[in-house]
């Protein structure tokens, strides 16, 4: 039995007409200045307090990204299923060099390379490898043969594994949930089997029981040995069989119950529960440009405010209205991605419009769901309006490819 994925990308072909002049898709670039804007002034206004120059720095960051969307997208989207391969591995020799000299760890984080005063994030270029290595390998085979062949499943398991894998031993376990959902995405538009996602579904059940006796096991741990949540010295850890970090576990047990890690309110929920009162304060209509409060006064804290926590200063200072404008931004962005993703000339291109639109979508959800309290914190950024060079080029560069797919899709008409 199938799944009517490539079903659904027609209809949304059929429900949205073509948006067009000499080729180009204007949706997705006149949606991405208008969350630049919000981004820039969001920045701006976090930052504003203490004479910050981030906004500045992004401004230039937001001119390359622009520049480097022009590129991607009059570059033919083809040559990534003849260089899959190498770009793949490319991302992974950068992920490699986190453990080199090169590496730079903050905040206990290993998750930058600094190449002579050029700092990357490689866990950004590491999304866009396997992007682009999981649609080529997709788009070559016939799903049986991905299915019933043990060598082509082995495969596959690796090109997802080792990305995601590396990522989460940095650690950074917010960008590696955004791996499951892209590749699942591409399996369904693909027409897999039914049976294979019943198994996914009965596989990560299992996940999350066993993470679920793990957390178990660790508040157990600590009270064995007359340690608490707020100060638990990382030995729970070393006697894990996951590869979680005790902080990680923290963030879990703050978001199903947040009064058992922190009563107080002053330790790993300060950041949620002023996200919230920023959230709450801005009313309808926001409080204004440039007069919040949480992020000025600096109860919402510098390193967060201008990045992982920015849409809780768009909703203090745009309000209510102002938030649904930023999210209908990204939805059209999402589905205009989806309806190219259906006029794609070939499988390739297909496959790779949606996985870039589900990776959008993966972090929209989680970043506004952390911020809303809905989501676990996981420091993820939000695309276009967070501070951070690497992620605004890499979704530059990833909306380019989708205006690329599209330019060549109307270019073979």
């Amino acid at each position: 039995m199938k799944i009517g994925g490539s079903r659904f990308l027609y209809k949304l072909k059929s429900l949205f007409g073509a948006h067009s002049v000499c080729g180009w898709d204007l949706v997705s670039p006149v949606t991405i200045l208008i969350l630049l804007f919000f981004g820039i002034s969001a920045i701006y206004s976090s930052q504003s307090y203490r004479s910050g120059v981030q906004w500045q720095v992004q401004i230039g960051w937001m001119i390359f990204g622009i520049v480097l969307y022009i590129c991607a997208s009059r570059m033919d989207y083809g040559i990534f299923l003849r260089c899959a391969h190498w770009i793949y591995l490319a991302s992974i020799v950068l992920l490699l060099c986190l453990w080199s000299p090169l590496g730079e760890r903050h905040f206990g984080a290993l998750r930058w390379v600094n190449f002579g005063g050029v700092v990357v994030q490689p866990s950004e270029p590491a999304k866009l490898g396997f992007l682009i290595m999981a649609a080529a390998m997709i788009a070559r085979s016939e799903m049986a043969d991905l299915v019933s062949s043990m060598r082509e499943i082995l495969k596959f398991l690796l090109v997802f594994c080792v990305p995601m894998l590396l990522i989460f031993l940095q650690p950074d376990l917010g960008s590696a949930l955004t791996f499951p959902p892209m590749l699942f995405a591409m399996l369904y538009v693909a027409n897999l089997s039914q049976k294979f996602f019943i198994w996914v579904i009965f596989c990560s059940l299992v996940v999350l029981s066993v993470v679920a006796f793990d957390m178990f096991s660790y508040r157990l741990f600590l009270d064995r040995h007359g340690l608490n949540l707020a100060n638990d010295m990382g030995l729970y850890e070393k006697h894990s069989i996951l590869p979680l970090k005790d902080y990680q576990r923290n963030r879990i047990i703050s978001f199903v119950s947040p009064d058992i890690v922190d009563p107080n309110g002053v330790g790993v929920s300060w950041n949620l529960r002023q996200s919230l009162i920023a959230v709450g304060t801005g009313g309808m209509f926001g409080k204004g440009f440039n007069d919040g409060m949480q992020a000025k006064l600096g109860y919402l804290p510098k390193s967060v405010a201008s990045n992982d926590f920015v849409f809780s200063v768009v909703a203090e200072e745009r309000g209510f209205l102002g938030s649904s404008v930023v999210l209908l931004a990204y939805l059209i962005l999402i589905f205009n991605g989806l309806r190219i993703a259906a006029l794609a000339r070939d499988r390739f291109g297909t496959y790779l419009a949606v996985g870039i639109s589900v990776l959008f979508l993966t972090h929209i959800c989680i970043n506004v769901g952390m911020t809303l309290g809905l989501m676990p914190i996981t420091g993820i950024p939000l695309p276009f309006l967070s501070y951070g060079g690497s992620f605004l080029l890499i979704c530059c560069f990833l909306q380019g490819v989708i205006q690329s797919i599209h330019r060549f899709h109307m270019s073979y008409e």
